[in-house]
């Protein structure tokens, strides 16, 4: 009976090392090697371990540390110019939308200094300008001063009067008036002045057949009027004969300073320029 025991022992504990027998069948396992398991025809094959995927590397900074960055090698003053900016627009909206005693009086603070710092910069650039002659506005154009206004505009006036005399060898105007026309009458002596003191010759056109003083050879409209589409009087264009080009000056009642600088800048080239549906070429009466 003992003997059967100690059999069944060796049997069993020779079936149970069998899978680890030797350490190449445990390294190189075949199929022979392993009948503890059975017999597996189909057995899935031990699946390949799969390289390592390269860790994309992590980015140093965000867009917007970026933008940061770069705003940091602004100037300091640019910084806090920005920063002033944005308090200020943050105070104004909560006050707006909650405007308690505490929200406006935060924000009328600040924007008090935001004012002083703002005439303080103006009277520096005002001492600039004093002592800076090519950056003072006054210098510059039409001067400010009213004596200095006063020889500007003699310039001006003597600048002009020549140019329209040049204007009058070869260039006429027209005037077209209604005998009707109260502003008409008023308009006629300030032309017939400006005419004799300028030396151009003003074309008096009526529209309606009558006269007015000082234009007592006026001639009646022969379809110049429509062909220029005159629709108010009194109306003053300036004319070339030889070339037919024809510009308006102004309707109603003109100065003699209205009518100098209207005539003088329609007779350049760069009012064709600007405004060139202005210009017209019609064929003179």
């Amino acid at each position: 009976m003992r003997g059967i025991q100690r059999l069944m022992l060796l049997v069993l504990a020779g079936t149970c090392a069998s899978p680890a027998a030797s350490g190449a069948e445990t390294e190189s396992p075949r199929f022979w090697g392993d009948t503890w398991r059975g017999w597996h025809f189909y057995e899935d094959p031990v699946p390949e371990a799969e390289p390592p995927r390269p860790v994309p590397p992590k980015p140093t900074s965000t867009p917007a540390a970026a933008r940061d960055s770069r705003r940091d090698h602004r100037p300091p003053e640019l910084v806090e110019l920005e920063r002033l900016r944005k308090r200020v627009e943050d105070l104004r909206g909560i006050a707006v939308m909650r405007p308690t005693e505490a929200n406006v009086r935060r924000y009328m603070e600040l924007e008090s200094k935001v004012v002083v710092q703002a005439s303080t910069f103006a009277d520096v650039a005002q001492r600039v300008a004093w002592t800076t002659p090519e950056l003072d506005p006054s210098l510059q154009g039409r001067p400010v001063n009213a004596k200095a206004l006063e020889v500007f505009e003699a310039q001006q006036l003597g600048d002009r009067s020549r140019s329209i005399a040049e204007l009058g060898r070869d260039h006429v105007l027209l005037f077209f008036f209604r005998g009707d026309c109260p502003y008409c009458h008023a308009f006629a002596p300030i032309l017939e002045a400006f005419q004799g003191r300028h030396r151009i010759r003003v074309e008096a056109v009526s529209l309606d057949g009558g006269a007015l003083s000082g234009f007592v050879s006026a001639r009646r409209d022969n379809g110049t009027a429509a062909a220029l589409r005159v629709t108010q009087v009194p109306a003053v264009y300036l004319a070339q004969p030889f070339t037919g080009r024809i510009v308006p000056i102004g309707f109603g009642v003109l100065s003699e300073s209205q009518l100098l600088e209207r005539i003088s800048a329609a007779a350049t080239p760069a009012f064709e320029a600007m405004v060139p549906s202005a210009v017209r070429q019609l064929g003179m009466p």
